[in-house]
Parts: structure tokens; sequence; C-alpha cells
């Protein structure tokens, strides 16, 4: 229920779930050497953060999961390669964006929303309340891209405003104004079919 409250009630803080700040930049460096545990490591913390962005750029359940496995099987070739900056969720991000952008570019095509995936399917795992599922088909339905990546990371990561930003390459003050206009419309969808007052 995670999703709806925050929705409603705008002044709850997400809990983090491995945002960059909390994830342990060495895990890459073990993964690189092949320490298979400290990839299962990584995975653990970061799995929730990947699935969500994942879900933001395909819009779809099963794509999401195919996308987010595609990029861990890349993170786990190139960790060897991964320079710390205090940023590895964002450099985690723009690996799977940026094998995304190559699919879309190969197959010369947009994912469409289905929202079958979304509307009670069970294999809908990382989001199991019903109220969640309908707040998070409404934010793939009414927002756009960049407006459900901020929301979605925001309140299913707890990643920072701050760190959305540096991620998205937008400003503070543009993440924070796309955010609060993301609710909004979140807020009035909801109204307007009688679940928020």
């Amino acid at each position: 229920m995670i999703l709806f409250t925050f929705v409603i009630d705008n002044s709850i803080e997400p809990q983090s779930t491995g945002s960059s700040g909390s994830l342990d930049e060495s895990l890459f460096g073990r993964i690189g050497s092949g320490d298979m545990a400290a990839f299962d490591e990584l995975y653990q913390e970061t799995e929730r953060a990947m699935y969500t962005y994942a879900l933001t750029l395909t819009r779809q359940h099963d794509e999401a999961l195919d996308l987010m496995q595609e990029a861990y099987v890349k993170v786990l070739s190139a960790a060897h390669l991964y320079q710390p900056m205090g940023k590895p969720l964002a450099w985690m991000f723009t690996i799977q964006k940026n094998l995304h952008v190559s699919k879309l570019r190969k197959s010369n095509r947009i994912t469409p929303l289905d929202t079958a995936d979304i509307e009670n399917n069970t294999r809908f795992s990382y989001v199991e309340d019903p109220d969640d599922r309908m707040v998070l088909e409404a934010a793939l339905t009414i927002l756009n891209t960049e407006e459900q990546q901020i929301v979605l990371l925001h309140a299913v990561t707890g990643m920072k405003h701050k760190e959305i930003a540096e991620l998205m390459n937008l400003g503070l003050s543009t993440t924070l104004s796309k955010y609060n206009r993301a609710l909004k419309k979140l807020r009035s969808y909801l109204e307007e079919r009688g679940l928020h007052s």
C-alpha cells in the first residue's frame, strides 16, 4: 500500500531500498573478480529499484523483467570496469536505459501500454497490494515517462530528489516541479474515480 499512501499523503517519506547512497561500491570490484556472493548481495539490494526503472521504460511487466535480467547480465560482465563515483545505482540505471534504447532501435517501435499486464495479474509480483496496483496503473497511464520515473524512483526505491535529478540530467527544481505536478495528476485521477477525497 506504499504507492497508494504515498500519492494520497505526500508528507510520508519512502523507505530507502538500496538507493545509491547506501549501496556498497566495493561489490563491483568483488563481482569483477568472480565473487557470486557479492553479485547476489547486489541483486538483493537493487532488484526493486531496477525493476521499477525497467517498468517505467518498457511499461510492460514481462518486458521489464527481461530488461532487468539483461541489465544484470551486463553489470556482471562489466563490473570490473566500474569506477567508484558514489553513484552505483545510477551506473546500473544507465546500463539498463542503454540496453532499452538499443532494443528499441533494433525493433524500431515504441511499446504501448497494455493494462492487462497490470490489472489483476498475480505475476505482477513486485506490486501485490490492489491499491498500489491501481496507483501504478494510473501512473503508467496518465503520466509521461519522465514523471513516471521521478515518482516511482522516489516512492518505490526511496531515492532522493537530488539523486533522481542527477540520474535524469535534470535540475533539482525541474525534478521537484515535475514530481509535484505528477502527484497532482495522480490525485486528480483517483478523485475522479472516487478513490480519494
